[in-house]
């Protein structure tokens, strides 16, 4: 290893925060309010600001307002959750996002937030899958767009610096405390050494790194996970990902388009599925709640009209809004409608093609109920972090998430920010090592393209550890991840302003979280929400446990498996009362 110097640029704030979407926004916004000086907090992010995967998540954010159906409350919010989450969530941490969220919502309003409106005024409601009332607030099919455009702004009223452009690789820890961080700026290829008292992890899911999937190819690439895990903290439950049932068809609206998300909003407006012979087939998989049954049996249910013949020549079926009203369809969703005029497609007139895509990673990083990790000052919120959703997201939990826990988290940290006294001397040493890994790393000359590489690793996940899983596949799936592993030691990439880089980058982080998915999904030996394995079909009561995934002192991964504790009372006496959508209220 080259001992040369290595220049880098040194930063020194009390609170780190990786991530720029509504997680980190809304942490960095609680820390001000909560008494932090706005110039002890930053918040970098890998896009321009602004430009984060929030304003990819369209449909709607959760909370038991009670806006159409007085009946409901956070109780009842919480046991959906629970439901669909196969009763493997963390319990406090699912009540504490219920119990927050109606307040939370009547904050967004109160700063602006554009919310559609009933005819009284009131934030409207809609239906989503599995939930058993309306609590679905939005702002037409564009909500995370509005939710973080409201959160910037109000992050700019308070001043918070913003960095963009800048990639963590590394974080730096000592004695079971974060240090800091160390990044490369993507405009200016240099080093970027992070002096930190606090970092929070709110960098997005893994869900990127499969091959169809509904976030931008740059987006959702394990970032999180990978820098907590290497940081010292503990995984849990990455075997569950989300495959939303409506992904675009590449085939029909090209390969740009291929995956990316058709909200589950067309559904809650009244969307309705057919396969390629006319029939609505929903009938027979679930004619209580036909399209608004839980995504995951929506997901398989198309998927088995597509293995038996009975999808589109684009393979896929059709979502048909073309029985309401134009101005309906213009007013409720108006993003989709616009997207598929821009493609030749009017959804007042004619069904769209969809198919699923992998859409969210319920696992994550394991966090106490403030958000902090097992590293002293290492927090994780948003999709980053593990314990909401269980096996199986409930819709419109996501959004509520980030919010939820990003004022959780800097309620916390306000609370308890420590004195400086870090040891800069171990920072800057062990960063100075991971700078020369980066050097090398810019300068490699080897026979293999990183881009290449995560294309396979994305077909990897998506063959072994996709809707189906069994253990013959997940076995070959890792004895493949390895295989990778080792061809990822010769690369070829450019210099550090170059997408070779930053996909060299990720190739790293995928590799670790992969390696998390496949194990866990093998342990798992039992089918529960989004994990389905075809040689073990049934839920199995033993196995309503947490797959927690560590290094050990060695530094080799490790599986452990911890019990789910119980719901509180009055979550429980909702659980009980069997509330449950009867999806004909729709007709």
């Amino acid at each position: 290893m080259s001992t040369e110097p290595v220049d880098y640029e040194t930063v020194d704030e009390r609170v780190l925060v990786v991530g720029a979407g509504a997680a980190g926004a809304r942490t960095a916004i609680e820390l001000v309010d909560r008494g932090v000086d706005p110039e002890d907090v930053l918040v970098i992010g890998k896009r321009s600001h602004g430009d984060a995967h929030t304003t990819w998540a369209r449909g709607g954010i959760n909370g038991a307002l009670g806006t159409l159906d007085p009946e409901d409350d956070w109780t009842i919010h919480a046991a959906d959750t629970l439901n669909e989450g196969g009763h493997i969530n963390d319990p406090g941490k699912v009540e504490t996002v219920t119990r927050r969220m109606p307040g939370l919502l009547r904050e967004l309003d109160e700063w602006g937030m554009d919310f559609s409106r009933t005819d009284d005024g009131d934030i409207a409601q809609r239906y989503f899958g599995a939930q058993s009332f309306r609590r679905t607030a939005f702002a037409g099919d564009y909500t995370g767009e509005a939710l973080l455009d409201t959160l910037v702004e109000q992050a700019q009223a308070r001043s918070i610096p913003y960095r963009e452009n800048v990639i963590v690789s590394r974080l730096v820890a000592d004695g079971g405390r974060v240090l800091g961080a160390v990044g490369t700026d993507l405009d200016t290829g240099e080093f970027v050494v992070f002096d930190a008292d606090v970092v929070v992890l709110a960098a997005g899911g893994y869900t990127g790194l499969y091959g169809r999937h509904s976030s931008r190819d740059d987006e959702n690439t394990g970032d999180g996970p990978a820098l907590a895990y290497q940081a010292g903290a503990a995984l849990a439950d990455m075997e569950f990902v989300q495959f939303h049932p409506t992904g675009m068809v590449g085939d029909r609206y090209g390969d740009d388009w291929d995956g990316r998300l058709v909200t589950e909003a067309v559904r809650g407006e009244g969307g309705r599925l057919f396969n390629s012979e006319g029939e609505r087939f929903m009938e027979h998989y679930s004619p209580d709640q036909m399209e608004l049954d839980a995504r995951d049996v929506v997901a398989r249910a198309i998927a088995q009209e597509i293995d038996e013949g009975r999808g589109t020549e684009n393979g896929g079926v059709y979502l048909d809004i073309s029985h309401r009203d134009r101005g309906f369809i213009r007013e409720r969703l108006p993003r989709m409608y616009e997207r598929f005029a821009d493609l030749g497609v009017d959804m007042a007139e004619e069904p769209v093609e969809v198919s699923p895509t992998a859409h969210y990673g319920m696992g994550g990083v394991v966090v106490d109920d403030d958000g902090e990790t097992d590293v002293d000052g290492l927090y994780a919120v948003g999709e980053t972090m593990a314990g909401v959703h269980g096996a199986n997201r409930l819709g419109g939990n996501s959004l509520a998430e980030t919010i939820a826990y990003g004022a959780v988290a800097g309620e916390a940290i306000a609370e308890r920010l420590p004195d400086r006294g870090g040891d800069s001397d171990v920072l800057h040493d062990r960063s100075r090592v991971h700078l020369r890994d980066l050097q090398a790393l810019s300068d490699a000359d080897g026979d293999e393209a990183p881009e290449a590489l995560l294309d396979e690793l994305r077909a990897l996940l998506w063959e072994r550890t996709g809707i189906l899983r069994d253990d013959d596949g997940l076995a070959a799936g890792l004895e493949r991840l390895e295989r990778l592993r080792s061809r990822a030691a010769d690369l070829a990439v450019g210099d550090r302003t170059s997408r070779s880089y930053e996909f060299a980058l990720d190739l790293g982080f995928g590799l670790r979280v992969a390696d998390a998915v496949l194990r866990g999904a093998r342990e798992r030996t039992e089918s529960r929400g989004a994990h389905y394995r075809t040689d073990h079909p049934d839920v199995d009561p033993e196995w309503q446990r947490n797959v927690h995934y560590r290094r050990d002192s060695v530094g080799t991964p490790r599986l452990t498996t911890t019990p789910v504790e119980e719901p509180s009372e009055p979550v429980q006496a909702a659980l009980d009362a069997e509330h449950e959508l009867d999806y004909h209220q729709l007709e």
